[in-house]
């Protein structure tokens, strides 16, 4: 059996590669800058895990896997390189993992974690993804089967790495632009190759850019295709029924238009494959992922949410649908924290954060999860001014509210109304966690 070891395992997308080589009998090792609550479910499903990074967790392995946030300079990645032992990037281990595959491979600014979960609960196979299914409890679910539904990401180009028999494209949002030395031609020449690689493609045609595309596709048209949309609650859980095409009715758990949209794409692309009867039933399945309008409490008084949206297209998104929950449960107050992600995200979308708050009565917002990256200078305090929000440093969580003491020193306490956290940073850490256990 072939020993690998990971650098950075604790990421949400290298972890999944992890579990899925375990379960094909390969010796798993890892490494990470600090403990999280991934690293601690890894050693409990038997993985050896160790932190921090030491060059002494290199040893005997038959190859190497490091992240994207792992440097060149990390001290067990420039120790595999001395032994001669082979090191690959996420991006470059893929064709390892898939090739011998029949990849459902699913990309997009936003949404793709949605789409690849709903995926995976109308199609039969493994599942490599970037999120917490709700479904099957983690970011991996292993099955003797040649379908593969896989989370491809845009960041690095990997998804160009994915071997993609079947391609969806939710949307093609620049992000990431660093990567594709700020080129929207070579950014978008990227997806274009994506969807070069498919054998069927399914996309969003309303949007911007996936609207250009000539080739042979199924299109989402979701402004004519999806009619009769309504939200239902059961037991303060949201729901979305819809009609598709003239594909007749479904229902979908989660909240909003870009819920039903992501249900629709991987509506088309399943019904390529199984019958729609089938498509319709094991739907009914899919139970959200973790940190996606993730109803953490609720009940006719107090709402609390975790999410992970960490773009202003994501957070005006989930804002609306919030907006309209909060109608339906007859709640009249939003509270929106704010964890910003990433300094280089914050300033690339200055303009778009300060204008995406539109649908929160009140706004606090955290510091700065910077992820490992300098601060560039950018002022919260005087950058958000225009909506009065609140600042502090971290936030508790109580039985059924959230408390805080501010920058001035006054303490706060939300205990009505709705409360939703948006970030990709340890921000739901503190919402999830009990000041009892503090």
């Amino acid at each position: 059996m072939q020993k690998v070891h990971f650098i950075g395992i604790g990421g949400i997308g290298i972890s999944a590669i992890a579990r899925f080589l375990r379960e094909k009998n390969f010796i798993i090792s890892g490494s990470d800058i600090k403990e999280s609550d991934t690293i601690k479910a890894l050693r409990n499903e038997g993985i050896k895990v160790t932190t921090p990074h030491l060059k002494e967790n290199i040893k005997d392995q038959d190859f190497v896997v490091y992240s994207a946030a792992v440097n060149s300079d990390n001290i067990e990645l420039v120790s595999a390189k001395k032994m001669g032992i082979k090191c690959f990037s996420r991006k470059e281990i893929l064709p390892f993992i898939l090739n011998d595959k029949k990849v459902f491979s699913v990309a997009g600014a936003h949404g793709k974690s949605t789409t690849s979960a709903m995926l995976a609960s109308l199609l039969e196979g493994s599942v490599i993804i970037g999120a917490i299914s709700k479904q099957f409890c983690s970011n991996m679910k292993y099955f003797e089967s040649e379908n593969i539904i896989f989370e491809a990401d845009e960041s690095d180009s990997s998804f160009l790495n994915s071997n993609p028999y079947l391609a969806v494209v939710t949307n093609a949002e620049p992000e990431h632009m660093e990567h594709y030395d700020y080129d929207i031609e070579k950014f978008h020449a990227a997806y274009r190759g994506f969807l070069e690689r498919a054998k069927i493609c399914v996309i969003n045609a309303e949007d911007e850019f996936l609207s250009t595309i000539k080739s042979e596709c199924i299109k989402l048209y979701p402004s004519i295709d999806i009619k009769d949309l309504r939200l239902v609650l059961r037991d303060y859980e949201p729901y979305m029924s819809f009609n598709l095409k003239n594909l007749g009715r479904f229902e979908v758990f989660g909240i909003g238009e870009h819920i039903a949209i992501d249900a629709s794409l991987a509506i088309l692309a399943a019904n390529s494959e199984i019958g729609l009867e089938d498509v319709r039933k094991n739907l009914l399945n899919y139970r959200g992922i973790k940190r996606r309008f993730d109803i953490l409490f609720a009940d006719r008084n107090f709402v609390l949410i975790d999410d992970y949206a960490h773009h202003p297209t994501e957070i005006k998104a989930t804002l609306k649908s919030i907006k309209e929950y909060a109608n339906l449960m007859g709640i009249t107050k939003i509270t929106a924290i704010f964890q910003p992600h990433r300094y280089t995200r914050l300033k690339a979308n200055l303009q778009g954060f300060k204008e995406c708050f539109g649908n929160c009565d009140d706004l606090v917002i955290l510091p700065v999860y910077s992820a490992g990256e300098n601060d560039n200078g950018i002022n919260l305090q005087k950058e958000f001014k225009h909506l009065n929000p609140l600042f502090a440093n971290s936030i508790i969580r109580g039985e059924k509210n959230i408390e805080f003491i501010d920058i001035y020193g006054v303490k706060h306490i939300f205990n009505e109304g709705i409360v939703v956290g948006f970030g990709a940073g340890d921000i739901s850490i503190q919402l999830r966690k009990s000041k009892d256990k503090i």
